[in-house]
Protein backbone atom coordinates (compact mmCIF):
# COMPACT_ATOMS: atom_id res chain seq x y z
CA UNK A 1 0.00 0.00 0.00
CA UNK A 2 1.11 3.32 -1.10
CA UNK A 3 2.03 5.96 1.50
CA UNK A 4 -0.79 9.00 1.93
CA UNK A 5 -0.40 12.10 0.24
CA UNK A 6 -0.46 14.45 3.04
CA UNK A 7 -1.48 17.61 2.01
CA UNK A 8 -3.58 20.40 3.02
CA UNK A 9 -6.95 18.70 2.65
CA UNK A 10 -5.26 15.58 4.37
CA UNK A 11 -4.09 17.77 7.58
CA UNK A 12 -8.19 19.40 7.30
CA UNK A 13 -9.55 15.85 7.32
CA UNK A 14 -7.14 15.01 10.17
CA UNK A 15 -8.71 18.15 12.21
CA UNK A 16 -12.09 16.79 11.34
CA UNK A 17 -11.16 13.31 12.78
CA UNK A 18 -9.35 14.40 15.84
CA UNK A 19 -12.60 16.18 16.74
CA UNK A 20 -14.75 13.19 15.94
CA UNK A 21 -12.58 10.69 18.43
CA UNK A 22 -12.65 13.87 20.95
CA UNK A 23 -16.43 13.28 21.48
CA UNK A 24 -16.20 9.61 20.87
CA UNK A 25 -13.96 8.61 23.73
CA UNK A 26 -15.44 11.41 25.93
CA UNK A 27 -18.79 9.89 25.58
CA UNK A 28 -17.49 5.92 25.97
CA UNK A 29 -14.91 6.91 28.41
CA UNK A 30 -12.68 4.85 26.35
CA UNK A 31 -9.66 6.68 26.71
CA UNK A 32 -7.71 3.44 28.25
CA UNK A 33 -8.69 1.37 25.59
CA UNK A 34 -7.86 3.73 22.47
CA UNK A 35 -4.25 4.18 24.21
CA UNK A 36 -3.64 1.06 24.19
CA UNK A 37 -4.51 0.10 20.77
CA UNK A 38 -2.47 3.06 19.53
CA UNK A 39 0.37 1.66 21.41
CA UNK A 40 -0.30 -2.66 20.59
CA UNK A 41 -0.13 -1.46 17.09
CA UNK A 42 3.21 0.50 17.02
CA UNK A 43 5.06 -2.05 19.98
CA UNK A 44 5.53 -4.62 17.40
CA UNK A 45 7.79 -2.41 15.51
CA UNK A 46 11.25 -4.04 15.12
CA UNK A 47 14.26 -1.26 14.49
CA UNK A 48 16.61 -4.20 12.70
CA UNK A 49 14.28 -5.48 10.12
CA UNK A 50 12.17 -2.49 9.61
CA UNK A 51 8.68 -4.87 10.36
CA UNK A 52 5.69 -4.06 12.47
CA UNK A 53 5.29 -0.50 13.97
CA UNK A 54 1.99 1.93 13.36
CA UNK A 55 0.78 0.83 10.07
CA UNK A 56 -2.81 -0.26 11.07
CA UNK A 57 -2.33 -4.19 10.76
CA UNK A 58 -3.92 -5.01 14.30
CA UNK A 59 -7.41 -4.24 12.38
CA UNK A 60 -6.72 -7.46 10.80
CA UNK A 61 -7.78 -10.40 12.32
CA UNK A 62 -4.83 -12.25 12.52
CA UNK A 63 -3.08 -9.86 14.89
CA UNK A 64 -6.15 -8.44 17.02
CA UNK A 65 -6.60 -12.10 17.83
CA UNK A 66 -3.29 -12.39 19.28
CA UNK A 67 -3.67 -13.11 23.18
CA UNK A 68 -1.77 -10.01 24.17
CA UNK A 69 -4.52 -7.70 22.38
CA UNK A 70 -7.18 -9.31 24.02
CA UNK A 71 -10.40 -7.27 24.11
CA UNK A 72 -8.65 -4.19 21.40
CA UNK A 73 -11.44 -5.22 19.34
CA UNK A 74 -13.26 -3.37 20.96
CA UNK A 75 -11.35 -0.09 20.07
CA UNK A 76 -11.09 -1.19 16.49
CA UNK A 77 -14.91 -1.04 16.11
CA UNK A 78 -14.99 1.90 17.58
CA UNK A 79 -12.28 3.94 15.27
CA UNK A 80 -14.82 2.30 12.50
CA UNK A 81 -16.80 5.11 12.89
CA UNK A 82 -14.34 7.24 12.83
CA UNK A 83 -12.89 5.69 9.80
CA UNK A 84 -16.34 5.48 8.01
CA UNK A 85 -16.38 9.49 7.88
CA UNK A 86 -12.63 9.87 7.26
CA UNK A 87 -12.18 7.36 4.15
CA UNK A 88 -8.66 9.32 3.52
CA UNK A 89 -7.01 8.96 6.76
CA UNK A 90 -5.03 6.05 6.80
CA UNK A 91 -5.62 3.29 9.53
CA UNK A 92 -2.08 3.69 10.98
CA UNK A 93 -2.90 7.60 11.38
CA UNK A 94 -5.90 7.02 12.63
CA UNK A 95 -5.21 4.65 15.57
CA UNK A 96 -2.25 7.06 16.56
CA UNK A 97 -4.33 9.66 16.43
CA UNK A 98 -6.62 7.86 18.90
CA UNK A 99 -4.03 7.41 21.24
CA UNK A 100 -3.02 11.34 20.86
CA UNK A 101 -6.44 12.68 21.78
CA UNK A 102 -6.41 9.64 24.23
CA UNK A 103 -4.08 11.51 26.44
CA UNK A 104 -5.17 15.39 25.92
CA UNK A 105 -9.19 14.27 26.59
CA UNK A 106 -8.37 12.61 29.98
CA UNK A 107 -5.97 15.77 30.87
CA UNK A 108 -2.92 14.38 29.74
CA UNK A 109 -0.75 17.57 27.75
CA UNK A 110 -1.41 18.23 23.80
CA UNK A 111 0.73 16.61 21.63
CA UNK A 112 1.59 17.61 18.29
CA UNK A 113 0.25 14.80 15.82
CA UNK A 114 2.58 14.09 12.56
CA UNK A 115 0.14 12.30 9.87
CA UNK A 116 1.74 10.18 6.81
CA UNK A 117 1.59 6.84 8.04
CA UNK A 118 1.11 3.44 5.50
CA UNK A 119 -1.25 0.94 6.19
CA UNK A 120 -0.58 -2.62 5.88
CA UNK A 121 -1.82 -5.93 5.87
CA UNK A 122 0.80 -7.67 6.86
CA UNK A 123 0.83 -8.94 10.46
CA UNK A 124 4.32 -9.39 12.50
CA UNK A 125 4.31 -13.00 14.83
CA UNK A 126 2.75 -13.57 18.11
CA UNK A 127 5.52 -12.49 20.90
CA UNK A 128 6.64 -8.96 20.00
CA UNK A 129 4.60 -7.37 23.06
CA UNK A 130 5.54 -7.23 26.73
CA UNK A 131 4.44 -10.33 28.60
CA UNK A 132 3.54 -9.04 32.16
CA UNK A 133 4.10 -12.01 33.64
CA UNK A 134 7.73 -11.66 32.51
CA UNK A 135 10.10 -9.98 34.23
CA UNK A 136 13.00 -7.36 33.97
CA UNK A 137 15.10 -9.23 31.31
CA UNK A 138 11.99 -10.05 28.96
CA UNK A 139 11.33 -5.82 29.30
CA UNK A 140 14.55 -4.99 28.30
CA UNK A 141 14.61 -7.35 25.31
CA UNK A 142 11.07 -5.87 23.75
CA UNK A 143 11.79 -2.75 24.07
CA UNK A 144 15.59 -2.65 23.15
CA UNK A 145 14.42 -4.79 19.83
CA UNK A 146 11.98 -1.55 19.13
CA UNK A 147 15.36 0.79 19.03
CA UNK A 148 14.30 2.30 22.71
CA UNK A 149 16.32 3.16 26.15
CA UNK A 150 15.81 2.16 29.64
CA UNK A 151 14.42 5.34 30.15
CA UNK A 152 12.21 5.23 27.30
CA UNK A 153 10.75 1.88 29.22
CA UNK A 154 9.89 3.88 32.38
CA UNK A 155 8.37 6.94 30.59
CA UNK A 156 6.26 4.16 29.01
CA UNK A 157 5.23 2.65 31.43
CA UNK A 158 3.43 5.86 32.65
CA UNK A 159 0.62 4.66 30.39
CA UNK A 160 -0.65 2.83 33.17
CA UNK A 161 -1.98 5.57 34.62
CA UNK A 162 -4.89 5.41 32.57
CA UNK A 163 -7.06 2.17 32.88
CA UNK A 164 -7.21 -0.56 34.64
CA UNK A 165 -6.23 -4.68 34.50
CA UNK A 166 -9.29 -6.98 33.04
CA UNK A 167 -8.48 -10.45 33.80
CA UNK A 168 -10.42 -12.15 30.84
CA UNK A 169 -7.70 -10.05 29.07
CA UNK A 170 -4.43 -10.09 30.73
CA UNK A 171 -5.17 -12.58 34.21
CA UNK A 172 -4.88 -9.51 36.22
CA UNK A 173 -7.51 -7.30 37.52
CA UNK A 174 -7.76 -3.69 38.72
CA UNK A 175 -7.35 -0.28 37.96
CA UNK A 176 -3.47 0.65 38.25
CA UNK A 177 -4.36 3.93 40.34
CA UNK A 178 -7.24 5.79 42.13
CA UNK A 179 -8.66 7.54 39.06
CA UNK A 180 -7.79 5.55 35.65
CA UNK A 181 -9.61 8.23 33.64
CA UNK A 182 -7.63 10.94 34.57
CA UNK A 183 -4.20 11.38 32.79
CA UNK A 184 -1.13 12.25 35.59
CA UNK A 185 1.49 11.43 37.15
CA UNK A 186 0.26 8.93 40.32
CA UNK A 187 1.38 5.84 38.32
CA UNK A 188 4.95 6.66 38.99
CA UNK A 189 3.84 8.17 42.71
CA UNK A 190 2.74 4.86 43.16
CA UNK A 191 5.46 2.66 42.00
CA UNK A 192 8.22 5.09 44.47
CA UNK A 193 5.95 5.07 47.39
CA UNK A 194 5.90 0.78 46.98
CA UNK A 195 9.73 0.73 46.15
CA UNK A 196 10.53 3.71 49.88
CA UNK A 197 8.11 0.96 51.78
CA UNK A 198 10.39 -2.40 50.44
CA UNK A 199 13.44 -0.02 51.75
CA UNK A 200 12.30 0.62 54.73
CA UNK A 201 10.95 -2.97 55.30
CA UNK A 202 14.08 -4.40 54.60
CA UNK A 203 15.99 -2.68 57.36
CA UNK A 204 13.47 -3.56 59.96
CA UNK A 205 14.83 -5.37 62.81
CA UNK A 206 18.47 -4.46 61.72
CA UNK A 207 20.88 -3.00 64.91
Amino acid sequence: MAFPVVDTEYHKEIEKARRDLRALIAFNNCAPIMLRLAWHDAGTYDVSTKTGGPNGSIRNEEEYSHSSNNGLKIAIDFCEEVKAKHQKITYADLYQLAGVVAVEVTGGPTIDFVPGRKDSDICPKEGRLPNATKGAPHLKDIFYRMGLSGKDIVALSGGHTLGRAHPERSGFDGPWTNEPLKFDNSYFVGIRRAIEASNRHSFDGLP
